[in-house]
């Protein structure tokens, strides 16, 4: 037992296929839905609840250029993730990419890694919309206390 064994592909892809024709996932996205989609993940909300106060206060006209730098690293990320997934065509996305290639050490850790990001980055944009709403709720002549 080692915790640098790694998932053979070849077993992978067999005992997906041996689950049969009614286990399998139906492709009916689109190009366009599929685009949309990675688009709505990669931006999130996250780029409305603190952009404006960070250009003010901080960054500037700066900001612009640091969008651009991030869209091409995105890029690159995206281009990865597309081979990715069509070299290990099966559900768990980059923890199987790690599990198959790695080893099941850095398959944990990127599961593990996945459930932390996923709930701090929930925390963070439910602290944007509170604040929004908050602001809405002031409008309107409610106030909360703080």
């Amino acid at each position: 037992m080692s915790i640098f064994r790694t998932k053979n592909l070849r077993g992978l892809l067999a005992e997906i296929a041996a689950q049969g024709e009614d286990r399998k996932l139906r492709r009916s996205l689109t190009a366009l839905d599929i685009s949309l989609l990675g688009l709505g993940v990669m931006i999130g909300t996250g780029i409305f609840v603190l952009t404006g106060i960070v250009a003010a206060e901080y960054a500037g006209p700066g900001l612009m250029l640091s969008f651009v730098l991030a869209a091409i690293v995105c890029t690159f990320v995206c281009l990865a993730y597309s081979e990715l997934a069509s070299f290990i065509p099966v559900a768990g996305s980059s923890y199987t990419y790690a599990y198959v290639s790695l080893g099941e050490i850095f398959g944990w850790l990127v599961g593990w890694s996945l459930i932390l990001e996923y709930t701090v980055g929930a925390s963070a944009v439910a602290g944007g919309w509170s604040a929004y709403f908050t602001s809405i709720l002031a409008d309107i002549g409610i106030h909360l206390p703080k």
